[in-house]
């Protein structure tokens, strides 16, 4: 049992002797358990992240919306977390009451900057698109932009 403890002894006596030597001693005895992870950082924006006519952005959606919108809203309504019969009440009014307090939801849901004013344009003029948009805006928060910063040694 002495020479153990003396062995060990001289086995840190030489790790403590000099602090550049002990780092490559230590790395050259230790074995990798885990290999480095992947630096993940999610990138938000108080901003739409597209225009209300980049309707391109997702074609698939553009269509459904263009053939059956009402079928669309609803089914993005209910996306949202909201009733999915809500936007069929929206044929009750001047200005689409749902489209328009769906789109005000959205924005501060994820901080987006706007105004009521411009929600309300944008419902009455462009009802489809604004779905679109709201649609493209939810894809998209829920799948962060992914940066993966690997570092190599050389």
């Amino acid at each position: 049992m002495e020479k153990s403890e003396r062995a060990s002894s001289i086995f840190f006596t030489v790790y403590d002797s000099s602090e550049e030597n002990s780092e490559a001693a230590i790395m050259s005895n230790k074995m990798v358990i885990q290999q480095p992870m992947a630096f993940v950082q999610t990138a938000t924006s108080n901003q739409w992240n597209s225009e209300i006519c980049d309707c391109t952005e997702d074609m698939s959606s553009c269509c459904f919306a263009f053939w059956c919108f009402p079928c669309f809203s609803c089914i993005t309504s209910k996306e949202a977390g909201e009733c999915l019969c809500l936007p069929l009440l929206d044929g009750f009014g001047l200005i689409p009451p749902i489209t328009m307090s769906m789109r005000v939801a959205m924005r501060h849901r994820y901080g987006i900057e706007g105004t009521m004013c411009n929600d309300c344009v944008y419902s009455f003029f462009c009802t489809a698109c604004t779905w679109c948009q709201m649609s493209r805006e939810m894809k998209t928060r829920q799948q962060p932009i992914t940066l993966v910063n690997a570092h190599m040694r050389g």
